[in-house]
């Protein structure tokens, strides 16, 4: 009788017991929504896949989407074999990176500065599956194997993973975004590095405060900001393809016609075209960006002198004694029609030492009437 009446007790015991796990299990992976996760905004940082502070090196054929730069370092080294795809650009230590990195300051501060969900510290990321919120770490993390966040449907979820230390990943653990949502609303904010082991397939933005590495054959769909250390890559792919980014294009006035004697200076953007008929005995000067077609039809007496970017086409139809200069860049034809000095990859010489390209910035073009 005793054992009997025993029974539904040892059963509502096993089932409080069932319940406290159950209820340890939701607090574990999902965030009470207390605190609304917001995700930073990037200003200038937005259009840029790879960003360090002090160098920016690559081994290997590693492909980036994206533009790549370094402040206030100036040194980005192995392009190639790295390829930028068009209309991504290489800043290397200038205004645009700086303010690149101003910007990605303020995206780290703003991350580190939300309130935690919920503590996931000494936890491996393998095998969790999470909804949107905001974690934190107060040392290391570490991922092993998949991470899956569920998105519920919403196109608009934010991860926000706050990392005390460094980020680890072992070999061939990735992100997956489930549900909806964009990898690119998923947020790394490491206060020390962050390394990403060999083929590992990442996602989100990783904002660590100093160095990046990608080991080899690591991928990456969103970004790599490091604010004072160094960018490392080996063979990766890297990028915003995944992100919905546009990349800026700036496209200046198509065509630019001087009077005698003027000057004209012409730095168009990324993909811009650039069209000069300078008057007589005008000079002009033109330094188009990635993929951009520079045409020179200069009048009499005339001297022109251009310089297009990777992969650009320069034609140049000088008039009656005019003087024409070209130096084209990589992959770049040309059409002599007078002095010809080329010195890159696709010209019919070599050995002239060429003019840096400085294209990407907005268009200028000054002229004074030769009266």
């Amino acid at each position: 009788m005793v054992g009997l009446l025993n029974v539904p007790r040892k059963v509502f015991m096993f089932g409080i017991l069932l319940a406290f796990a159950t209820l340890y299990s939701i607090i574990v992976v999902m965030p009470n929504h207390v605190n609304a996760q917001t995700a930073p905004t990037l200003g200038t940082a937005a259009s840029f896949a790879v960003l360090g502070g002090s160098t920016v090196t690559n081994t290997g054929p590693t492909v980036i989407n994206g533009n790549v730069g370094v402040a206030p370092g100036s040194a980005i080294v192995g392009f190639p074999p790295g390829i930028v795809t068009p209309p991504g650009t290489l800043y290397p230590g200038d205004a645009t990176a700086l303010q690149a990195q101003t910007d990605t300051t303020a995206a780290y501060n703003s991350l580190a500065g939300q309130p935690c969900d919920v503590n996931l510290t000494d936890q491996d990321l393998g095998g969790m599956t999470l909804t949107t919120g905001v974690y934190c770490f107060n040392t290391s993390a570490q991922l092993t194997g998949t991470l899956t966040l569920d998105a519920e449907g919403s196109n608009d979820a934010v991860f926000i993973f706050q990392i005390g230390s460094t980020l680890t990943t072992a070999t061939n653990s990735s992100v997956n975004v489930v549900n909806g949502g964009n990898i690119c609303n998923v947020w790394w904010q490491v206060a020390s590095s962050a390394t990403l082991g060999t083929t590992t397939s990442f996602g989100g933005n990783i904002l660590a405060q100093a160095s990046i590495t990608l080991v080899t054959g690591a991928t990456l769909s969103g970004r790599a900001l490091a604010q004072t250390g160094a960018v490392t890559m080996d063979s990766n792919v890297i990028g915003l393809t995944n992100c919905n980014v546009q990349l800026p294009i700036n496209t200046p006035s198509p065509t630019n016609t001087l009077e005698a004697s003027a000057t004209a200076t012409n730095t168009p953007g990324v993909g811009a075209t650039a069209t000069y008929t300078p008057g007589v005995g005008a000079t002009a000067t033109n330094t188009p960006g990635v993929g951009a077609t520079a045409t020179y039809t200069p009048g009499v007496g005339a001297t022109a002198t251009y310089t297009p970017g990777v992969g650009a086409t320069a034609t140049n139809i000088p008039g009656v004694g005019a003087t024409a200069t070209n130096i084209p860049g990589v992959g770049a034809t040309t059409i002599p029609g007078a002095t010809i000095m080329p010195n890159s990859v696709g010209a019919a010489a070599a050995g002239i030492s060429g003019l840096p390209n400085t294209g990407g910035g907005p268009p200028q073009a000054t002229y004074w009437l030769g009266r």
